[in-house]
């Protein structure tokens, strides 16, 4: 693509927005983690990158940011507002370079780039998310958005694009310079949308897990090379496309085939990923999944829901050999539908699988003895919110996070499991459904995106696939005759929860009158990874025949 792009005397430039780690055996199932990533990925030449909110999450995987990406990307790695603790000094730095100023070797296009993040506040206490509003107001962001050399203003990020950040970027460059192109780039939501601030400012994301390459381009800029420069208000000429992230969409935009389209470099890369899979194990089996369980391609509940499967099969046979359960003590286990990345497909489920389902490493915790009527009430909290979780955001707090991404983003249009129109009817610039459901036809399943700019955005068309909203979280009963409808409720339950839900979990204890904190929580199981359930459950139930 690039030697394409110099052929045509025009730019073009590779950007990542964050969200390398965890999802994904090669990445997790390596000890330490990113034994073998951080060698592969410095092998493509990305020109702008920043970090996303994963790669925070544990002080380990920030520090390999900071000893290994921000290296391996000098120069193209930016960090306008995450700040990490040195672990060689102990003081507290920009893990990368705030923004950078560079010129396009084509057409000599002059560059102010920017790469934020959301306003995370789930860091590990290594790092420093800065918030973007606090950001935009410092010396150093005011004096170079002021730079009058500039013929486009870009702007990376790990970011929805319809969130207030985005916004708020936007406005302060607006307020100095008020027709400067500005192209956001955008990611986290999961979604692929596309947005138009203005005439002279577009942004997009490009879906999820790598599934997406996200291509937009720009007519009609001035250059640096020009002795006359051509005014912004002469118009702008924006172009994006969703491309489905396979060889047959590479082959056809690179003007390649098969036996063109490899370098020698490419094959080396596959090389050391297929050797780094090998020692891996990647490939090893557990067992056979007999049907397709979906994230939000089903309703909850339904057979093919994969939280019906977590919480009917799954949760309730994997926690319930307890000593406490043994002595009739009984439990309710709350996890959020968030922990599930992906759906399973039938057929083989590999060490492979259980990362991309769920990779998340943290264990179960659990509170002993909260009395019942309280106990019940929490899920019930947790997924309607009210009052206890509008508080909790006011705290950091936010219980959409509990949710699929995807689902948090609002750009999906939900098809309720109550109901679902036959026709199209999605909130404007949402991915939706297009057309009939069930409609007969040889398209493969796919994104059919509604944007700012239309529904011409899919490279490759595909038939609608329906989505159904999920609650944030599940609820599985362990120690409970699940055939005794009249079974007598007991006075105390112990409360168990995934490690991520524990702040929610205690303040709506807190809200029903339970003073609970985090000295009250204790490992559960030994502190059983989510993964490690899943894994165990599908190893005894799921052959390969």
């Amino acid at each position: 693509m690039r030697d394409r792009a110099d052929a045509d005397g025009v730019d073009l430039l590779l950007v990542d927005t964050g969200d390398r780690v965890e999802g994904n055996g090669l990445y997790d199932a390596s000890e330490p983690k990113g034994k073998y990533t951080f060698d592969i990925f410095k092998h493509q030449q990305i020109d702008v990158i920043c970090s996303g909110n994963h790669e925070l999450y544990k002080q380990n995987s920030s520090e390999n940011e900071f000893y290994y990406t921000v290296p391996n990307f000098n120069g193209s790695y930016l960090a306008s507002n995450l700040d990490i603790t040195n672990p060689e000094t102990g003081e507290l730095e920009p893990l990368a370079q705030r923004y950078k100023k560079f010129t396009t070797k084509n057409q000599g296009i002059r560059v102010l780039a920017f790469g934020f993040l959301f306003n995370f506040a789930g860091n590990a206490n290594n790092t420093v998310v800065k918030t973007v509003e606090d950001t935009v107001k410092e010396k150093w962001f005011q004096d170079a958005i002021r730079d009058k050399e500039v013929d486009l203003i870009l702007v990376i990020g790990h970011v929805a694009l319809r969130t207030p950040e985005y916004l708020h970027i936007f406005k302060a460059i607006r307020s100095v310079q008020w027709d400067i192109p500005i192209q956001f780039f955008g990611g986290h939501a999961h979604v692929r949308d596309f947005k138009k601030f203005d005439s002279n400012s577009v942004a997009i994301a490009s879906g999820r897990y790598m599934e997406t390459i996200g291509f937009l381009s720009i007519q009609g800029l001035s250059t640096g090379k020009s002795k006359t420069l051509a005014p912004q208000t002469a118009g702008l000429t924006f172009g994006r496309r969703y491309i489905d992230n396979n060889l047959f969409s590479l082959h056809h935009h690179s003007s390649k085939n098969e036996t063109t389209f490899p370098t020698a470099e490419g094959k080396n890369v596959t090389k050391i990923i297929a050797k780094a899979r090998k020692e891996l194990k990647l490939d090893t089996e557990h067992g056979c999944a007999p049907q397709n369980l979906w994230v939000n391609r089903a309703p909850f509940p339904a057979n093919d829901s994969i939280f019906t499967w977590l919480q009917e099969h799954v949760l309730p046979e994997q926690l319930s050999n307890t000593s406490r359960i043994a002595e009739n003590k009984k439990a309710l286990v709350i996890t959020n539908t968030g922990a599930m990345r992906f759906d399973i497909f039938k057929g083989p489920f590999t060490r492979d699988s259980t990362f991309l389902v769920s990779p998340f490493t943290s264990g179960f915790r659990y509170v002993k003895d909260v009395p019942y009527a309280d106990a019940e009430k929490v899920l019930k909290l947790l997924n309607n919110e009210g009052q206890v979780l509008h508080a909790a955001s006011q705290r950091t707090l936010d219980a959409s996070v509990l949710a699929p991404p995807e689902q948090q983003s609002g750009r999906l249009s939900i098809a309720s499991s109550r109901s679902f129109k036959s026709e199209f009817g999605s909130q404007e610039g949402a991915q939706a459904p297009l057309g009939q459901a069930g409609k007969s036809s040889d398209l493969i399943p796919g994104y059919t995106t509604i944007d700012d700019a239309g529904e011409d955005g899919d490279d490759t068309v595909h038939s609608a696939i329906k989505f159904y909203e999920v609650p944030n979280c599940i609820q599985a009963e362990l120690g409970f005759n699940s055939t005794n409808a009249k079974e007598e409720k007991p006075e105390e339950v112990d409360l168990v929860f995934n490690e991520f839900v524990q702040p929610w979990v205690l303040q709506a204890l807190r809200y029903l009158g339970q003073e609970y904190n985090e000295t009250d929580t204790q490992a559960y199981m030994e502190g059983r990874s989510f993964t490690s359930v899943i894994t165990d459950w599908v190893n005894g139930h799921w052959d390969c025949k």
